[in-house]
């Protein structure tokens, strides 16, 4: 293709990109009063529009003349355009339409570390990633427990409101502005809503049966003497009212995966389609996922509203389970209004957890929604999520939740799993470091409670400062390379 034709390509798809880009914008503009949450809103508008095409051969005939082939506009779409069809005219001789504004350039990556200071607080001096750990119930006790975790590297504490109780939860954040004043640095808290999370109940069968492919069981609202097959009750027996035919239900964290095959008198029968050759336990309290069925659930509970009053008054930032949609984050919104004061609302982050398929096709109106009250953020809470889209499109979604939060300025927290085995056996898997290496691209990543957080943190640390001088965002940085460097003769 020619450098005439890749232009007119060019100039072309920029003109689609705002037309298309502006008309989703539009629907945002009420919640853009402030110019720089427009200026993002914006720029995640035209993101949108821009990838609603395959660009990959147009991409692959940038490349050799030189210019930017589109790979790393997140933050910068309109700039990124110009600044190729402004290289594009000079060399077809004609006049760009204005010389490339550095400042323009980079006021989307600005306005991005600006957001991750307000949601998460500054980032540590020696690395630019923040380090969340999920607090265990003896962290309310053991002081030295929560100071040694700030020494190795800790910048913000959570805390999951789904177990424990206030006193537990007021012990905890004591802990931690003792620790705070002692060492002299901060510690944000980053207090988790528990959110309608869907567990198994109660069973007719013992803890230690096993179920193999091909059994099958029942969904019931309450367990009677006999039955047709083992029974499982769960919380939120609504719930089979709106299951269907061929629908998919996994229990605790997709070990086990089953199928509806029939609604019944008795209940919702499922026969188990996945499980290991040796068998697995489904037992009360492991978590149940409904992937194929848009459940009729508030994101917000009862328990949800009994905790936000302490929540309110002593977080610094809110994690909303199980969000999915706009309309669930003004419901959280107007509850928040009722506690604090608005001084304080508007200093209270925000961060969305993206745990279902409708959560992941809203997060754009869920950034709208937030961003124009609060300090807004994005954890991709990688448990759940992994279940709800299936475990192959995991990975895909995880970039892809990554690009249109760089697109919209907002920070995110890399969760879930991270250095799993490292935290509780003392020794990562090879994956484990790789995903650790990968987190670099976050703002945050997040740790689970363990018997050795304390060496998985250090570690943690030592692989995200290794990675800070080779990647940004999706940007690699050529840093020199030491291991191949010619020996002087």
């Amino acid at each position: 293709m020619s450098a005439s034709e890749l232009l007119q390509r060019l100039e072309t798809l920029r003109d689609n990109v705002i037309k298309q880009g502006e008309r989703r914008f539009k629907r945002w503009q009420k919640q853009a009063s402030d110019p720089d949450f427009a200026f993002s809103l914006r720029n995640l508008a035209y993101y949108l529009a821009m990838r609603q095409y395959d660009l990959r051969d147009l991409q692959r005939e940038l490349m050799p003349w030189g210019v930017s082939s589109l790979g790393r506009c997140e933050a910068r779409v309109l700039e990124t355009l110009d600044a190729v069809i402004a290289n594009f005219k000079l060399i077809c001789q004609q006049v760009p339409r204005a010389e490339p504004d550095a400042q323009a350039f980079s006021r989307g990556s600005e306005l991005l570390n600006l957001r991750a200071n307000a949601a998460m607080g500054a980032s540590p001096a020696h690395r630019r990633v923040r380090v969340m750990v999920t607090f265990p119930t003896e962290a309310a006790t053991d002081y030295e427990l929560v100071h040694e975790l700030m020494v190795r590297g800790m910048n913000i504490a959570r805390i999951n409101c789904a177990h424990d109780d206030e006193s537990v939860w007021a012990a905890m954040i004591a802990n931690v502005r003792r620790a705070e004043a002692e060492l002299k640095r901060t510690c944000k808290i980053h207090m988790d809503l528990g959110g309608p999370k869907i567990r198994v109940i109660d069973t007719s069968f013992k803890k230690k049966r096993l179920f193999y492919t091909g059994d099958k069981v029942l969904l019931v609202r309450d367990v009677k003497r006999k039955a047709s097959a083992p029974q499982i009750t769960i919380a939120y027996p609504e719930i089979l009212d709106q299951l269907q035919l061929g629908h998919h239900v996994w229990f605790d964290d997709g070990k086990i995966g089953t199928q509806v095959e029939a609604i019944t008198s008795e209940g919702v029968l499922l026969r188990i389609a996945q499980a290991s050759v040796d068998g697995d336990k489904i037992r009360p309290e492991k978590g149940v996922n409904f992937p194929d069925t848009p459940l009729q659930l508030s994101a917000l509970t009862e328990k949800d509203l009994q905790d936000l009053p302490f929540v309110a008054q002593n977080a610094d930032m809110i994690g909303y389970s199980f969000v999915q949609t706009a309309q669930d984050v003004q419901m959280l919104q107007d509850a928040l209004r009722q506690h604090v004061t608005p001084e304080r609302f508007a200093q209270l982050a925000l961060i969305a957890k993206i745990e279902t398929v409708l959560a992941v096709r809203n997060l754009p109106d869920i950034i709208a929604q937030i961003g124009q009250a609060q300090p807004v953020g994005v954890m991709i809470a990688r448990g759940d999520l992994a279940v709800e889209l299936g475990f192959q499109r995991l990975a895909e979604i995880q970039e892809e939740i990554l690009w249109v939060c760089e697109a919209a300025h907002v920070p995110v927290i890399w969760a879930t799993q991270v250095f799993e085995n490292y935290v509780k056996h003392g020794m990562p898997t090879r994956a484990e470091i790789t995903d650790a290496a990968m987190s670099q691209r976050a703002e945050c990543v997040m740790l689970n409670k363990g018997a050795q957080v304390l060496y998985a943190l250090s570690a943690l640390d030592d692989v995200l400062v290794r990675m800070s001088s080779h990647q940004f965002k999706k940007t690699a940085g050529l840093r020199a390379l030491r291991s191949w460097a010619i020996d002087d003769e």
